[in-house]
């Protein structure tokens, strides 16, 4: 909740590049530099898994000039085609609600990903698969991942593991 902006600390501070979170425009700073990953996804069920990423887009006016194309290659990069990017989120299994919640989280490319137990409803292929995405996202683009699992394997992956 404190990482995320939704409710402010009783004593020190949060910082992003220098700045204390407490001090920017909450609605900002959710729409544009944290990406989250809900244990219960909060996907729209009646709207497509495509529509529900290019949504996000709009919420952080993300600049893209084919929203559609750009939502399509990030379902893709979660191993959702096509077929299940038209898709009404009812109409999708939990693994594929999961991967729609990963999408709409990195389309816009947020400066922290916070994603809790975001391999829970995946099979150990998806896993691994999603895995490496975050594991990229840390290591090549310098992006914050951080995972809430608990899941031993997933868990082994991580650069450092904080037990609570």
């Amino acid at each position: 909740s404190l990482i995320c902006g939704l409710a402010t600390p009783t004593s020190g501070s949060i910082l992003l590049n220098g700045k204390d979170i407490s001090s920017l425009n909450r609605y900002d700073y959710r729409s544009h530099d944290i990406g989250v990953i809900f244990q219960s996804f909060n996907l729209l069920p009646k709207l497509t898994a495509r529509e529900n990423v290019i949504l996000s887009m709009d919420i952080a006016g993300y600049p893209c000039e084919d929203k559609k194309a750009h939502a399509d290659e990030v379902l893709k990069k979660v191993a959702l085609g096509p077929k299940e990017a038209d898709r009404r989120i009812l109409k999708l299994s939990g693994g594929q609600q999961q991967r729609v919640a990963i999408a709409r989280a990195l389309s816009y490319s947020p400066q922290i990903l916070v994603a809790d137990e975001p391999t829970g409803n995946l099979d150990p292929d998806t896993q691994n698969e999603i895995m490496k995405i975050f594991l990229n996202l840390a290591h090549e683009d310098g992006r914050c991942v951080i995972l809430v699992t608990h899941s031993k394997e997933v868990a082994a992956a991580a650069d450092e593991v904080y037990r609570l």
